[in-house]
């Protein structure tokens, strides 16, 4: 069987993820969506083998999977089925520094833990063209509606599948 791309929508916690995953399914009725966060309280590395593992399961159908989530290379590098999709995408959502910090802030988030995802908000946009194979592009939700958002990973989706 022919071995499928998996397309995984990536970035800071705060950038959007959750918000747009709804609008992808929606715009890509023939794949199947998954906001990664409805698993928790368990082994995020456990969790993240999992959804590849489920990603696997549905492209033996010949649909394809996006997971909503917040996910880099390093995390798929130990998991038994990175191996049995033709490439995986990444594409990263991000936002300035003080628009995440207020959403954070709405979900009512420490300051140390606001930090970390400044810290990681900054690594994926340093490390998109050199950690990721192929380079992973970004989408600045700051402003930009989710609805147009999700269009923009739609396109992407299509593109690349």
């Amino acid at each position: 069987m022919k071995k499928l791309p998996l397309f995984i929508v990536t970035g800071a916690s705060g950038t959007g993820k959750t918000t747009i995953c709804s609008l992808i399914r929606n715009l890509l009725p023939s794949f199947d969506v998954f906001d990664m966060d409805i698993i928790n309280n368990v082994d995020w590395q456990i969790a993240k083998a999992n959804w590849l593992r489920i990603a696997y399961s549905i492209s033996l159908s010949g649909r394809g999977t996006v997971l909503c989530g917040t996910m880099v290379p390093e995390n798929i590098e130990s998991a038994d089925h990175k191996d049995m999709f033709d490439k995986i995408f990444y594409i990263n959502l991000h936002c300035d520094d003080l628009t995440r910090e207020a959403r954070l802030k709405a979900r009512g988030w420490e300051e140390s833990a606001i930090e970390d995802h400044r810290k990681f908000a900054g690594w994926l946009i340093q490390n998109a063209d050199q950690a990721f194979n192929p380079p992973m592009p970004t989408i600045d939700t700051t402003s930009l509606p989710p609805e147009k958002v999700a269009k923009q990973i739609q396109n992407w989706v299509i593109k690349n599948w």
